[in-house]
């Protein structure tokens, strides 16, 4: 089979030829359809030297191929991805009190073991998700990071159906993260820099745009009311500091981005008010199963760009420059 991998800390990819891999005990063989390219795969250049060379990959869909010994529940041929989160121990105090996202020895897809950027990849079972057959493939595949973080991030805040939802960026994740809102009920209010997304935000869902370039932003926001929760999705500091001036009273911002800066907060804005800050973690293979039923039930889907795995670092390099819209995709021939 071919994969791409990387050969050591901060070196572009490399196609090689490996041998198909036979899953072990409680694993499965998935043949890779396709795999999203996502900006967390840049972790994978900053590993110790020990851990090259290493496959990337967390946004995989495919097809059981081959089951392990003790596997059970999957079958040869189903539709199936794997995400983030690539297993959990069942045993340490958080999987005993069910938070496997909290594991102790929590596993994590492309990096624990290799990924889907390859023609085939063996996966722990548990960490398997179950994908709508209506699903394609490529479209499927960026549900399972960019897809299930934004959904769960609102789906698991106290949101009633009506109330004001801010959604900050309107990219890889604020795009989809748009379709989410809207299709639970919220009114949205999207929120980028410049004029050029309005009409995409209001396309995708955006019952309000507002270019946080401009002076008044925040006290138009406020004027409909404050919003119950804000997501922020753009590593930006600055734009989620930001957020804070705009939530309701027992608001919040529920952060989703990774800034290379920290984010500030002023003690006073969130106390007034009861407001709070939390940051979101992915979610589990059953939430991913959740996120997919709910894109095939409501028509959401990312606007993703395919490349063959040959292109790896063009795509790569596309997406990590901000240039990609919205969404990289690496796709298998049959």
């Amino acid at each position: 089979m071919k994969v791409a991998q990387l050969n050591g800390p901060n070196q572009e990819y490399t196609i090689v030829e490996r041998e198909i891999p036979n899953p072990k005990r409680n694993q499965v063989r998935i043949k890779v359809e396709a795999c999203g390219v996502c900006h967390s795969d840049s972790m994978l250049r900053q590993l110790p030297e020990n851990m090259y060379p290493a496959v990337p990959g967390h946004e995989v869909v495919g097809r059981v191929d081959a089951i392990g010994e003790g596997v059970t529940g999957w079958s040869v041929g189903q539709k199936v991805g794997v995400g983030w989160h690539g297993g959990h121990c069942f045993h340490c105090e958080s999987c005993r009190r069910g938070d496997f996202s909290n594991c102790e020895e929590v596993q994590t897809c492309g990096i624990s073991y290799d990924g889907g950027f390859a023609e085939f990849m063996v996966a722990p079972d548990d960490a398997v998700v179950a994908i709508p057959e209506e699903l394609n493939s490529a479209e499927a595949a960026p549900l399972l990071c960019a897809g299930i973080t934004t959904f769960n991030a609102l789906r698991n805040n106290i949101v009633r159906a009506g109330s004001l939802v801010a959604i900050q960026g309107v990219g890889g994740l604020g795009h989809l993260a748009i379709q989410y809102a809207n299709k639970l009920g919220y009114e949205v209010i999207a929120l980028a820099r410049g004029e050029e997304r309005a009409e995409l935000a209001h396309e995708l869902g955006a019952h309000h745009y507002f270019d946080t370039t401009k002076e008044g932003w925040q006290e138009s926001v406020n004027a409909l009311g404050g919003v119950t929760v804000a997501l922020a999705t753009a590593p930006n500091a600055q734009a989620i500091s930001a957020l804070t001036t705009i939530l309701a009273p027992n608001g919040k911002v529920v952060d989703v981005a990774v800034p290379a800066e920290p984010v500030e907060i002023q003690a006073g804005v969130m106390i007034g008010g009861g407001k709070s800050f939390q940051g979101w973690y992915s979610g589990t293979p059953v939430d991913g199963e959740d996120t997919t039923k709910f894109s095939k039930l409501q028509g959401i889907k990312p606007m993703i760009e395919t490349y063959p795995l040959e292109k790896i670092n063009e795509a790569y390099e596309k997406m990590m420059a901000g240039k990609t819209r919205f969404r990289a995709v690496i796709v298998f021939s049959e």
